[in-house]
């Protein structure tokens, strides 16, 4: 499927069907991530049951640690 992410349009395999698998094909923790899916921000503890869709447009954040 195609998506929007942060501006990019990226193909992504079907199987990251919500946006817990699709963090993790990003290869972004969960934990450490906001994500807003077409205008909303989406609350972590939904990650596991939000539907990832053909054409979605993400805004993805995510924050690294140092020093």
């Amino acid at each position: 499927m195609k998506l929007i992410i942060n501006g990019t349009t990226k193909e992504i395999p079907d199987n990251n069907s919500t946006v817990t698998l699709l963090l993790s094909h990003l290869q972004i923790g969960q934990k450490k991530a906001v994500v807003e899916r077409n205008g909303n921000i989406l609350v972590k503890e939904q990650h596991d049951n939000e539907p990832v869709k053909d054409g979605d447009k993400f805004e993805i954040v995510h924050f690294v640690g140092g020093g």
